[in-house]
């Protein structure tokens, strides 16, 4: 079955891809199978990209709880255990969420690499010279970024993330070590984590995570063996994104259609990308 929208009787927000339901004290994030690219919705749904995103975020969740605790509520009241929403919800204590993004780099790769190129530096910190794209760093670089409610978000400097919020030094303590333990997982599965951003809000005064966790639409994914062999091959959306650049679209809607064999390679990578981080098969 294929989720592109869902409905329940609650107030509802939709996104791009989830669709985020008001339960007054909690809410409930529910990963559909839509799919986006340059800010555009597909009108084709990708089979079981919504329950890979789930799968993948939880399974982390529950990895990373001694680094950082998390907003999901276990317990689920009755009326949303639904087969709709089974294996593509989560259900979550409402936070004040933090107004950044807290971006954790491990290469010099897509908005990275175009800042390097141009100054060699990167969110304003100045690299070594004569790095190549798509290298690995030294050490991962934290990299905050403004959450914007209307446009783009916009990079920034860690001093001025520490001026938006009194947070931003624990946010970052706890990212770095996240990224890093991801990282070491992933990588024996044969999977490199190139970067992945982080959300966090307060609940009770305590910091915690919210949203998704180092998912393929949060984080870029590639198979560590076409790395190696110097051709780094996306496991997330990046592959959509290349074959759009490839068509005579000018990145606005209405979007083009998506051929079948596009959809299932789409999907092929999620379910892989699911399979080999949590050892589980989506159901």
């Amino acid at each position: 079955m294929i989720v592109t929208e869902t409905g329940l009787g609650f107030p509802k927000r939709r996104g791009k891809v989830r669709d985020v339901y008001d339960l007054g004290d909690k809410i409930l994030l529910v990963a559909t199978d839509r799919v986006s690219a340059f800010d555009v919705v597909f009108k084709e749904g990708i089979p079981n990209k919504g329950k890979a995103l789930t799968g993948i975020s939880n399974y982390w969740f529950r990895r990373m709880g001694g680094i950082a605790k998390n907003a999901n509520i276990a317990e689920w009241p009755e009326e949303l255990k639904t087969p709709e929403l089974e294996g593509r919800a989560v259900l979550q204590k409402k936070a004040e969420v933090l107004p950044l993004e807290f971006i954790v780099r491990g290469y010099l790769v897509g908005s990275a690499w175009r800042s390097y190129k141009k100054d060699g530096k990167v969110h304003g910190v100045e690299l070594p010279a004569g790095l190549k794209e798509n290298q690995r760093l030294d050490e991962p670089m934290f990299t905050p970024s403004t959450k914007a409610e209307v446009g783009h978000d916009e990079n920034i400097s860690i001093a001025q993330a520490r001026e938006i919020s009194g947070y931003t030094d624990e946010a970052m303590e706890k990212s770095l070590r996240i990224y890093d333990e991801a990282y070491r997982h992933a990588e024996g599965k044969g999977i490199i984590i190139c970067d992945t951003k982080f959300e966090f809000g307060l609940v009770d005064g305590e910091l915690v995570l919210i949203d998704e966790l180092l998912t393929p639409d949060s984080s870029r994914f590639w198979y560590k063996e076409s790395y190696e062999a110097g051709e780094p091959k996306s496991m997330d959306k990046e592959y959509l994104r290349e074959y759009l650049m490839g068509l005579d679209w000018d990145r606005s809607p209405p979007p083009p259609a998506l051929p079948d064999e596009v959809v299932n390679e789409l999907s092929k990578r999620y379910t892989e990308i699911h399979e080999a981080i949590t050892g589980e098969k989506i159901v």
